[in-house]
């Protein structure tokens, strides 16, 4: 019988190459600088929210502020709280969620794919995503997640649209079709890489 062939020991880094992999934890600022990012937008929403609710009630500080935060510079500006003006406002806690969820897929998957593994396997709480996520996946995740933020902005424009000048509003469309048109080409090129990849291993 043929022995156990030993066990292969980890190939030994010289210095230089353990310095520069080792180079990788400097990102490590940049994803706590993120989670920072993330309290700051969590206290924003808090904020925006607590204003809605007050000026619902009658507060008139509550809704001054809201109004600072939706009304179009040279726009009438309403003197009660509106149905046009709460969807604006609901509109803007939404875009602060989808950023909020964007922060989470850098913070995460950035972490996970550039600096070091996070051993989440059999997590209840691992996001999906996450199990097979890599550069190319979180790459077109993101562009997904960019698509929806500027979905939001131009539908806040729309709602808003007599405040908004023609040229305004055009600017944001030829915008977010871009982003729309820039996600489908890294889509597109993943795929074919991942094809030429599939194809050579067979």
């Amino acid at each position: 019988m043929a022995q156990n062939q030993p066990a292969r020991e980890p190939h030994k880094l010289t210095p230089l190459n353990r310095l520069i992999f080792s180079s990788r934890w400097l990102q490590l600022p940049l994803y706590l600088g993120l989670i920072l990012a993330q309290c700051v937008y969590v206290f924003h929403f808090w904020v925006e929210l607590k204003d809605l609710i007050g000026a619902a009630m009658g507060n008139v500080a509550s809704l001054e502020h809201i109004l600072d935060a939706v009304t179009v510079e040279g726009a009438a500006r309403p003197t009660k709280l509106t149905e046009v003006t709460i969807m604006l406002v609901v509109l803007g806690l939404i875009d602060v969620v989808m950023i909020s969820n964007l922060l989470i897929m850098v913070i995460v998957g950035g972490y996970e794919t550039f600096v070091s593994r996070m051993n989440l396997e059999g997590h209840p709480d691992q996001p999906e995503w996450l199990s097979h996520v890599n550069a190319s996946v979180l790459k077109t995740k993101l562009a997904m997640a960019i698509i929806g933020i500027s979905s939001i902005h131009l539908l806040k424009t729309f709602i808003n649209a007599a405040n908004y000048a023609p040229e305004t509003m055009m600017w944001q469309t030829i915008i977010h079709f871009a982003f729309l048109l820039s996600a489908m080409a890294i889509a597109y090129t993943d795929r074919i890489v991942m094809t030429t990849h599939l194809s050579k291993n067979h």
